[in-house]
């Protein structure tokens, strides 16, 4: 691996203002589009940089093999369950809350890691991350101004979807044999043959009329988050490692705000602000953690 430079920090915050932009890009898509066809038209999009680059680096596509099972089950898991749910649930809150309540993956991933893995297990450090950052969270559902009985069940749906992609990880992590770019590819079209049946059987999206400003964030939300961002992601990993590549966490809820803020002018209350720096230092020390030798509990 490589000492970053400036090229490798401009890519990751490339990468966080990409993934960011998704959130209130899924905002707008909702004004026509139903959360299952979002999340098809997502993960179907998105496969076609990946598939694209298999091809060009002669990288075998192992979708169909043996393990098809496996990369079906990290599709439905990691890709079709929080897609939708993300989409269900920003219907009815702002796309800022939304970034920030995703923001708390790398907490529940700690949490699952400690029990599904061998050698992730907590530490003094991570368990003290792990309270601020959820702490945060408990603070943000405080806010009565932007979370309130209305809406309460939309928001904890994008808490639940996050956890899924965390399960969706410890599940890839039982072919971490292969390469990223076959496995990503793999789970991608396996996702896109999943939903797509249950995207015609309950919203029928041939039906719709959409507006164009939903078309353009449904085709942006498939091209660049989904797909453009995990090939810039392979590459962050390739040059700079998966610790460099992990502080983009940091960015994407900071980002999420600012941009539902200028896009859709959403309200920025002193709780949301608040609740960003907590789940930010939460992040910050659980990431920590695995760089200073702290000892486990």
């Amino acid at each position: 691996m490589r000492n970053p430079k400036t090229l490798d920090y401009l890519l990751l915050v490339t990468l966080a203002l990409i993934w960011a932009s998704a959130f209130f890009n899924i905002k707008i898509a909702t004004y026509s589009f139903g959360p299952i066809t979002i999340a098809f038209f997502r993960i179907f999009l998105g496969a076609i940089p990946v598939i694209i680059l298999c091809l060009i680096k002669k990288i075998k596509i192992e979708a169909f093999s043996k393990d098809w099972l496996w990369f079906a089950s990290i599709g439905f898991i990691n890709l079709v369950i929080p897609f939708f749910l993300i989409a269900y649930g920003v219907q009815k809150i702002q796309s800022n809350l939304a970034a920030i309540l995703m923001a708390t993956t790398p907490l529940s991933a700690t949490i699952l890691a400690h029990f599904f893995t061998e050698n992730e297990k907590f530490n003094w450090l991570k368990s003290v991350g792990i309270l601020i950052g959820f702490f945060g969270i408990v603070f943000l559902f405080s806010d009565k101004i932007l979370i309130n009985d209305e809406n309460i069940f939309y928001a904890l749906s994008i808490l639940l979807g996050s956890t899924f992609y965390v399960i969706g990880g410890i599940l890839t992590l039982r072919i971490s044999n292969k390469r990223n770019e076959n496995v990503t590819a793999s789970i991608l079209i396996w996702g896109s043959i999943i939903v797509l049946p249950i995207a015609m059987y309950f919203e029928q999206p041939w039906n719709l009329s959409p507006r164009l400003d939903s078309m353009i964030a449904l085709l942006y939300l498939g091209v660049f988050p989904t797909g453009v961002a995990w090939l810039l992601r392979f590459n962050i990993l390739k040059h700079n490692g998966l610790i460099f590549q992990s502080q983009v966490a940091y960015l994407i809820p900071i980002f999420g705000v600012i941009l539902g803020f200028l896009f859709l002018s959403e309200l920025i209350t002193s709780k949301v602000v608040v609740s960003l720096l907590l789940v930010i230092l939460g992040i910050y020390l659980v990431q920590r953690s695995n760089k200073i030798k702290v000892t486990s509990i």
